[in-house]
């Protein structure tokens, strides 16, 4: 079995095990025996599993969520006993929503509690390392899909003994499209003896609709679904007995499988909108009933290049031409596709005119992918666009200006640079839009860009869905309503006002401003809503005052009383954790340090918080503390980039495999790769094509030095590299260096082949053959083929062993610095022996290492985090390669983790080991 397949298995072998002992879902109670020791021993170990399982019977499963005035308040409690004589491993799975915050996580056993404690996330952190080191899997939260989020956690429970787990979140409910959904996930994958689900509504507006179904519901189980609803306050339950869980009479097998639903709305009577207040604190709802909609004059701005080829393109269409029937006829257009240029359909905006959205639907079927990412003259286009028309007075005075910008790829400049060349160029008056395609994009980099200007961002995901996301985010934004609303509040009256000033307010949403009183006269309590229709100004104004809640609801004794200034901490969190990515440092530090203080005062579970959960002592005496952490965005698109099923540390992933490095011998991206770019010094880079994932380092030494890449004492192949510099010294004293020749050595073969920047040259048999870089030519042989592409790529295949791909990189011949240069690709290894070493040959059969603990590093884009490997606590940097194997001129970017210090920790010994004398000895 070579090397790669067997990797391969113990991959394999380790996922069914997780899934058989720890099932996957939104409410699991199970239990995980030891693992097996190896294939053998499956059966036996899956028939012990399953007779174990048994033993863990789950009491109840009970969901309970309040609403109040948008505020959710959810507890999640489920209760097992273990009916074994051992004690056993039980485990607690929930998921939730990923716009929630976790406010107290619980466990009682044998009537003890163990009770979570919030804590700063950098406090934390030590303790959670600490469980790492000694091998424990300390991380409680993943990413679930694209809404959710899977808190999961495991304790040791004695024989015979009960645990009962309670979680608790909460959220502000948002308004999307004319409703509100509260989204609850369950997947017990057994039988339960009391499952619930209760949820309870209390909207003083009133409620306009409410809807309640499940993505499981059978004809039998439908009528389960009981819906009590009167003027102000809803209540939904769905409680089946343990006989309507099974999927067949006598069966263990559950039908409760899925998403359980509830939407709703509220009555909209009120042009001011709906002000509560209670304890102190108030919150304004903002949605008039009725507005007639203001035109919009939108850009399409659409990347085109290579990496859309194939569905991102196809769905992109699609897309798009649905997006262009939607449009209104008092809207303008324009269409501008990018790669490495920019076009236009047309030189100017155009009306939504019948015959003009038909012409239009015609070109964007003509769109192909092709060349590389050159987004922001895409974008300043788009701009420059909407300026002229503005000039021109070719756009109605009362209309919005808008950018939506589609992209799978990352920005060809510095962020900074694009950032700042953006914002200049819009001004105030325009908004940004940003679709993120797929997990390559920068997604933070265009979450802050759009949000500095005016817009917001969001990603859409690579699936057979992407056509939907696309259109849905449109429908989201397709009707403004008013432009720059701004809601208005006695001065002396308020403190620590949430955002008050808006943008925009589109059909189907909801604007939310919250508050702190200071001044209990409400009689001075006057609101002001200001803001720009479509047939003129709008303003309207009235007197707020307390509500009685007793009153409104005599027969219920509780109603999450203080949700109010929850609500207020809630929304004030998530702005500051927003305004921590923008502007200058000392507003990013001041942002940031209120959002930790108010995340710690009220309990609250954010990106800079964690919540440590000690569990009970074992029988070792250990009791080990486990984290639950918040996810961002930008954390869970790596998860996904790297095909993890996220395991979040205090601060970041937390993952730990023995993984192939190679994935399919017929592409070069799959393989390791050595290459450089023309401005820095040999970068290597190892690719993980399983993980999706990669590592990378930095070789610096001196021109002439020759360092040993491969060597297999074995099959006798030997591969070194030599490094060159630039021609001279540049004005700011760098010297950039290069890989210039590579000698390849087959001892068994005796084939030696040395390639440089000018000619290759082959040697056997005391005879030599001269290639030139300048010509196409195939070279077979009995051991070895050669395959030259004309100043592009050499191939070279030697018998039974391996397969390299060497490219060479032409630069302008007369560049007063730079200097042709050699990138290495080994396409296929799986035949060389466990032996095998050399700078790159040492990873040719997998590496294990664990990755945890991110941290703000010197970049604000590449952040620093704690790598074990080989017995090693390393720094690393979250930054990007370019892969030159599609496209030698531009290349690709890849993400990896970057190992500082010559890659130091990561390579066996010192970077000097691996320097030899010659391109060809073999000592």
């Amino acid at each position: 079995m070579s090397g790669l397949l067997g990797v391969r298995v113990l991959l394999l072998w380790s996922c069914f095990c997780l899934w058989s002992g720890l099932a996957s879902g939104a409410l699991v109670i199970s239990r995980d025996d030891e693992e097996p020791q190896d294939s053998r021993t499956s059966a036996r170990s899956l028939q012990k599993r399953s007779t174990n399982e048994m033993m863990v019977e789950v009491h109840s499963v009970i969901v309970d969520c309040t609403v109040t005035s948008r505020f959710a308040h959810t507890v999640m409690t489920s209760k097992a006993l273990n009916k074994a004589n051992v004690s056993q491993e039980i485990f607690f799975e929930v998921e939730m929503p990923k716009t929630a915050f976790i406010t107290n996580f619980s466990m009682e056993i044998e009537n003890r509690f163990y009770v979570g404690e919030i804590k700063e996330k950098e406090k934390a952190k030590k303790q959670y390392e600490k469980a790492v080191s000694s091998g424990q899997t300390a991380g409680l939260v993943k990413a679930s899909g694209r809404k959710m989020e899977k808190f999961s956690v495991s304790v040791n429970i004695a024989a015979e003994s009960n645990v009962t787990f309670i979680l608790t979140y909460e959220e502000l409910l948002q308004r999307k499209l004319g409703l509100y959904e509260i989204l609850t996930r369950v997947k017990p994958k057994s039988l339960v003896q009391e499952f619930k689900i209760v949820t309870n509504i209390y909207e003083p507006q009133g409620l306009s609709s409410v809807d309640a179904h499940a993505t499981f519901l059978s004809n039998d189980l439908l009528p389960l679904v009981e819906k009590t609803v009167s003027d102000k306050k809803a209540h939904i339950s769905f409680s089946p007995t343990i006989d309507q869980q099974r999927k067949c009479p006598g069966c263990d097998g559950t039908l409760i499988d899925g998403d359980f639903i509830v939407k709703y709305d509220v009555n909209r009577e009120k042009n001011l909108g709906d002000i509560q207040i209670v304890n102190g604190y108030f919150v304004h709802f903002f949605a008039p009933p009725v507005l007639p909609r203001v035109p919009k004059n939108v850009v399409f701005v659409i990347d085109r290049s290579g990496s859309m080829t194939g569905m991102k393109m196809q769905q992109t269409q699609e897309a798009m031409l649905a997006i262009l029937k939607d449009l209104d006829e008092e809207d303008h257009f324009a269409l501008v596709p990018f790669d490495t240029v920019t076009e236009v359909w047309k030189e100017s905006l155009t009306k939504a005119t019948k015959q003009n959205v038909s012409d239009a639907m015609n070109y964007i079927k003509t769109i192909d992918a092709r060349g590389s990412t050159r987004m922001t003259s895409g974008v300043t286009k788009g701009i420059d666009m909407l300026k002229k028309a503005r000039q021109e007075n070719r756009l109605p005075e009362r209309s919005t200006d808008m950018i939506i910008l589609l992209t799978d790829g990352m920005p060809d400049h510095g962020l900074s640079y694009v950032r700042s060349n953006v914002a200049s160029a819009m001004g105030e008056k325009m908004s940004l839009y940003c679709l993120g395609f797929g997990n390559n994009v920068d997604y933070n980099f265009l979450d802050v860009m759009s949000k500095e200007n005016r817009g917001m961002a969001r990603r859409i995901y690579e699936a057979s869905d992407a056509t939907l996301q696309l259109q849905g985010f449109y429908e989201e934004v397709a009707s403004p309503l008013l432009l720059d609303v701004d809601l208005r509040y006695p001065d002396n009256a308020v403190d620590f006002l949430t955002t008050n000033n808006f943008a925009q307010l589109f059909n189907g949403s909801e604007i939310v401003v919250a508050g702190r009183l200071t001044d209990n006269n409400l009689d001075n309590f006057l609101v002001e809503v200001l803001g720009q229709g479509f047939e003129g100004d709008y303003k309207v104004e009235g007197q707020a005052s307390a509500l009685d809640w007793t009153a409104m609801y005599p027969d219920d004794e509780y109603i999450f009383g203080d949700f109010t200034e929850r609500l207020w901490a809630y929304l004030t969190i998530q702005q500051l954790l927003e305004k921590s990515k923008t502007g200058d440092s000392n507003m990013k530090a001041n942002a940031t340090a209120k959002a930790l203080e108010m995340s710690l005062k009220y309990s609250f579970v954010t990106p800079l918080t964690s919540m440590v959960v000690t569990k009970p002592e074992t029988e070792d005496g250990n009791a080990d503390p486990v984290i639950a952490d918040k996810l961002t965005e930008a954390q869970r698109q790596m998860a996904e980039r790297m095909g993890y099923r996220y395991q979040s540390p205090p601060s970041y992933t937390n993952y730990r495999y023995s993984a192939p490095v190679f994935g399919m011998i017929s592409q070069l991206s799959s393989g390791v790769l050595l290459s450089s770019t023309v401005d820095g010094d040999p970068h290597f880079m190892i690719e993980l094509p399983d993980r999706h994932d990669a590592l990378c380092f930095n070789i610096n030494d001196k021109p002439g030095t020759i360092f040993n890449l491969v060597s297999d004492p074995e099959s006798g192949i030997v591969v070194h590299g030599q490094i060159i510099g630039d021609k001279k010294i540049s004005p700011d004293g760098t010297m950039n260096t290069y890989f210039g020749s590579f000698g390849i050595i087959h001892q068994t073969l005796g084939v030696r082949l040395e390639v440089n920047t000018q000619e290759i040259s082959v040697f056997q048999d005391n005879k030599q053959v001269k290639l030139l870089w300048s010509d196409t030519a195939a070279v077979k042989g009995l051991n070895m083929d050669l395959l030259v592409t004309k100043d592009r790529s050499l191939t070279v295949t030697l018998k039974d062993s391996v397969k390299f791909v060497i490219l060479l990189h032409k630069v302008w011949a007369k560049h007063p610095y730079h200097r042709d240069y050699l990138g290495f690709y080994t396409v296929d290894s799986h035949l060389l022996s466990p032996s095998v070493h050399g700078l790159l040959g040492q990873f040719y059969h997998g590496i294990e290492y664990e990755v945890t603990g991110l941290r703000p590093g010197e970049h604000p884009d590449k952040p620093d985090a704690t790598m074990y490997v080989k017995g090693r606590e390393l720094n690393v940097t979250r930054g990007w390669q370019r892969d030159f194997s599609r496209d030698v001129k531009n290349g690709e970017r890849v993400s990896c983790w970057f190992i500082h210090s010559n890659g130091t920790g990561l390579i066996d010994g010192d970077a000097s080991d691996y320097i030899v004398s010659s391109l060809f000895t073999t000592d």
